[in-house]
């Protein structure tokens, strides 16, 4: 991937899950190793909270759908309350109300573990709330790895591809 080629091939899919696997191990040595200081009703509170509000109503309602198309507002839910940004915010927000404490680490162990042990991210609209290949994008890979570097045309001044 990169600024001009929004998606992952495997290779990069697996190096990306391997680094917030990174993440995963780190925060979960720390909560492991301060087990005696973790106050256990928030740590599991901070750890369930997200998937209670985020992904559960969506998940339901998928599974309801007998088609499978759900209203926007579930991947939105999703995307908030698994959003690094969010849950930074609401950490930020619980050290300034109650103090720095270990059960916090709850909150980047279950974002962590969604991408690194799950290859969960961010759910795009376009795309079934559960994860199912995509047509287009089976037929984009199928191509993908049948051009090669080859067939990437060069680009000209300003990123637009030569004619050629």
């Amino acid at each position: 991937m990169d600024a001009k080629n929004l998606f992952e091939t495997p290779t990069t899919s697996r190096l990306i899950r391997l680094e917030y696997g990174l993440g995963l191990v780190v925060a979960a040595v720390l909560f492991f190793t301060h087990l005696d200081e973790v106050r256990w009703l928030p740590a599991v509170g901070l750890f369930l909270y997200i998937d209670l509000i985020g992904y559960l109503p969506g998940a339901l309602a998928h599974h309801r759908s007998p088609d499978g198309r759900i209203p926007k507002v579930y991947f939105v839910l999703y995307n908030v309350m698994h959003s690094l940004v969010t849950q930074g915010l609401v950490v930020l927000a619980w050290i300034w109300l109650f103090g720095a404490e270990w059960a916090l680490l709850a909150v980047p162990i279950h974002l962590f573990g969604d991408r690194a042990l799950f290859g969960n991210y961010l759910k795009p609209f376009a795309l079934r709330f559960e994860p199912e290949i995509h047509p287009a994008y089976a037929a984009f890979c199928e191509r993908y790895e049948r051009s090669g570097p080859e067939a990437v045309p060069a680009a000209a001044p300003g990123g637009v591809p030569a004619a050629g």
